[in-house]
Order: C-alpha cells, then sequence, then structure tokens
C-alpha cells in the first residue's frame, strides 16, 4: 500500500474497526501512516532497519490499545504519540548502539549505527513536513542524535512536526514547562551541530535534486569509472568531510589527502579498479552506487553507495556505506 492520497482522519472508521475487532479494516488505515510513522520513527533512531521495527512495534501496541482511542485527537496524532514512545522505550535498552566519544572529529563519527534511508520508502505525498529534505538529510539526522531521548522527542514533535506545546507534552506525560524548557535546549544543540545549514525546518523546501547537483554526480560517476584520480580530486572541496560507515571517525582532509587516501586502502588498484556506477539518491540526497567486477567476476557487484552533501559545484561532505547487506535500499546486486 503507498500513499498515494493524503489518509485524512480516519476517525470514524478506526473507531468501528476498534470496536468490531475487525483486524482487517484497522490493516487498512493504520497502513495509510505507515511510511509517515517510519520517517518519525527514523529520526529517533537513526537507523532504517530499527525504525522499520519500532513501525511495526507501534502498530502493536495501536491494536492492543484501540479500544482507548476515543477520537478526542486526530488518529495521525494518537499514532505519533505511540510511536514516539516506542521509541523512547527502545532508546532505553539500546546500550550498544551509544555514540562513541565526543572528542572524536566530526559528527559522523558519533553515530557509527547511522543508516541511509530509501528515497522510495518516504510517503509519496508531502502532507506534512515529515517529507522536507532538510529533515531527512544524513546532517541532520546525525546532529539529532546527539540530543537526549527525551529532548530529542520533544524536538522533533515541536520544531519538525510543529506540535503545540500542550500537545507535546500530553505525549510524552511532561509539563508545557519542561517542554519548553527542553526546546530551547535542544535548539542550541542543533545549532552548534549544523551552523551552516538552514533551521527552519517546517518552511516548505525543493525536494528535487538540483541540475547542479545533477551535474556533480555525473561528473563523480565517470571519474571512478575512469579510475581518473585527477577528475575526482577536483570534484571534492579542500574541506571534505569524509567518513565511511560503520568505521567510526569522520574527518575533515584535503581533496588530494582523500585521493590518496582511497588508493592507499586499496581502491583503484588492480583488483579495485572496474567499476560501474549509477546515479541514485537516498535521504533525499544526491548518491552513487558503486559496482565493482573483481578478477574472474563476469559481474559488478554492488560494493559501496556513497552520499554526496554538494555546495557551490563541488563536493563538502562524502559519507559512504557498505551497500552489500541492504536490499532494502532496492538497488539491484549486479550491475
Amino acid at each position: 500500500m503507498t500513499d498515494a492520497r493524503p489518509p485524512g482522519d480516519d476517525k470514524a472508521a478506526f473507531i468501528a474497526a476498534a470496536r468490531s475487532n475487525d483486524a482487517a479494516q484497522f490493516a487498512l488505515i493504520t497502513e495509510h501512516y505507515r511510511r509517515e510513522l517510519q520517517v518519525h520513527c527514523y529520526r529517533m533512531l537513526a537507523h532504517y532497519e530499527d525504525a522499520q521495527d519500532m513501525t511495526q512495534e507501534t502498530f502493536l501496541r495501536v491494536w492492543n490499545k484501540r479500544e482507548s482511542f476515543k477520537g478526542d485527537a486526530a488518529l495521525r496524532t494518537w499514532l505519533h504519540r505511540i510511536a514516539t514512545n516506542a521509541c523512547l522505550d527502545f532508546l532505553e535498552k539500546r546500550d550498544d548502539r551509544t555514540p562513541v566519544p565526543a572528542e572524536l572529529p566530526g559528527a559522523g563519527s558519533e553515530v557509527r549505527y547511522l543508516q541511509p534511508y530509501p528515497d522510495r520508502m518516504l510517503p509519496e505525498d508531502p502532507q506534512e513536513s515529515v517529507v522536507v529534505r532538510e529533515t531527512i538529510e544524513l546532517a541532520f539526522i546525525v546532529a539529532v542524535q546527539h540530543l537526549p531521548p527525551r529532548q530529542r522527542a520533544v524536538f522533533i514533535l515541536r520544531d519538525v512536526l510543529g506540535w503545540p506545546a500542550s500537545k507535546t507534552a500530553g505525549a510524552l506525560e511532561l509539563t508545557v514547562a519542561s517542554v519548553t524548557s527542553a526546546l530551547q535546549r535542544a535548539r542550541v544543540t542543533m545549532r552548534e551541530q549544523l551552523p551552516d545549514r538552514r533551521l527552519d525546518w517546517r518552511r516548505p523546501a525543493a525536494h528535487e535534486l538540483s541540475d547542479d547537483e545533477r551535474g556533480v554526480v555525473k561528473s563523480y560517476i565517470e571519474a571512478h569509472e575512469r579510475n581518473d584520480l585527477d577528475g575526482l580530486t577536483a570534484l571534492l572541496r579542500d574541506d571534505l568531510r569524509f567518513t565511511m560507515l560503520p568505521d567510526p571517525g569522520t574527518v575533515t582532509v584535503t581533496a588530494k589527502e582523500a585521493v590518496d587516501g582511497w588508493v592507499s586502502n586499496g581502491l583503484f588498484q588492480r583488483g579495485y579498479d572496474d567499476w560501474r556506477c549509477t546515479a541514485t539518491t537516498v535521504n533525499r540526497m544526491p548518491a552513487a552506487a558503486l559496482y565493482l567486477r573483481t578478477p574472474g567476476d563476469p559481474e559488478h557487484r554492488l560494493f559501496t553507495i556513497a552520499v554526496l552533501h554538494i555546495v557551490d559545484g563541488r563536493i563538502a561532505e562524502l559519507t559512504g556505506f557498505d551497500a552489500t547487506d541492504k536490499p532494502w535500499l532496492g538497488l539491484p546486486a549486479t550491475l
């Protein structure tokens, strides 16, 4: 099921399904909200697979609590409230995903569990700010992870979804004063983490890639396939921020240092020099899926996805993800 139409307010139908224990109708109604709830969980968790799990957990909780919904609020509000608290419960137990020490340079280094979000799973209808580009880009998702979980929830509900303080307080069982205080602290942290980014996240923004971004991705792919190291170097800013997850450590390097580092790690050398690439997008960001053909293999196999943040025609940030174990990205295994 897709989001081809706005789900609207399905309160009456939901209440009827709940009272009659009509599981099929219940599933039909709640499924309309799956994609936006999954995006919400992803913002909370920065991990696509965990977001999928928590969305499913949300639907289980909704079914178990179905008789408690009286229609006093919009169904969307009630679902987001349950999803938020499911994520908070999950975060209390996620000890193995603790960010690495803050003294390591760069935002990406502190979120080793970060996963990319496939654009094909975003809501198709821009019903609300859930699909605003800035709030799904990697830099934003990483910055949000610097907030303590409950503060993170307050920030997302207030500044991303645009909930009033009273509704947020009710959802999180906090006082309005506590919500206001948490939001002020969260905004300070977000400004520190995203000093060069637009901070008005509820204002409509363009969703499509610019011609400039498409051109840079095309040049990046062509240089990669030709093993054109000079061409790659020319596409990178000299203050490039580079990370390859799940390895810890985002580094700021010159363009030449970045390319020299890739060569020293074996890329573009014999056995790692037969590349084919395709342009794609994740997190509403330009990206290139890189396919490698090793000696003796007749096919190019999916290797890495490089997600690019492009500023003034050059790559300012490059985040690489191992793509071999992520079928949910929707990329073909061979090219």
